[in-house]
């Protein structure tokens, strides 16, 4: 199976309420939409990601599933879900990639999600 077939979009917030400058803690929200466009169930298996703070430092991610769980996701379904980062600066980016069974074949592939920005909003003095 094509990567091409699953589509991901995402979607990012800054958390005003939960962040803090005082602390350098910006919190943000980003809701994943995973779209299987192919012809067969592929069930979520695996994620990673690369968190890069503004100041350049990256941290990479890697687990089990998104949010607990590994959805399985049928010919012309989408699965979302939301989940956060935490990042010391006010902006950052993340990309990352997603590993889905193709169900029918019982072979594995890596579907990468480009780049997004997370930026809190600009604050005038």
């Amino acid at each position: 199976m094509s990567q091409l077939a699953i589509e991901v979009s995402v979607t990012p917030e800054y958390r005003a309420e939960e962040s803090s400058d005082s602390e350098a803690r910006y919190v943000f929200s980003y809701t994943v939409t995973v779209h299987n466009q192919s012809p067969h169930s592929v069930q979520l298996m695996a994620r990673y990601w690369k968190i890069t703070q503004g100041s350049g430092d990256a941290q990479e991610v890697r687990g089990k599933g998104v949010v607990g769980q590994q959805p399985l996701i049928g010919p012309g379904q989408r699965f979302r879900y939301t989940s956060r980062a935490i990042l010391q600066t006010p902006v950052g980016v993340m990309e990352g990639a997603y590993t889905l069974l193709d169900i029918t074949t019982q072979r594995a592939f890596d579907v990468p999600v480009v780049a997004f920005r997370l930026a809190a909003p600009s604050k005038l003095h």
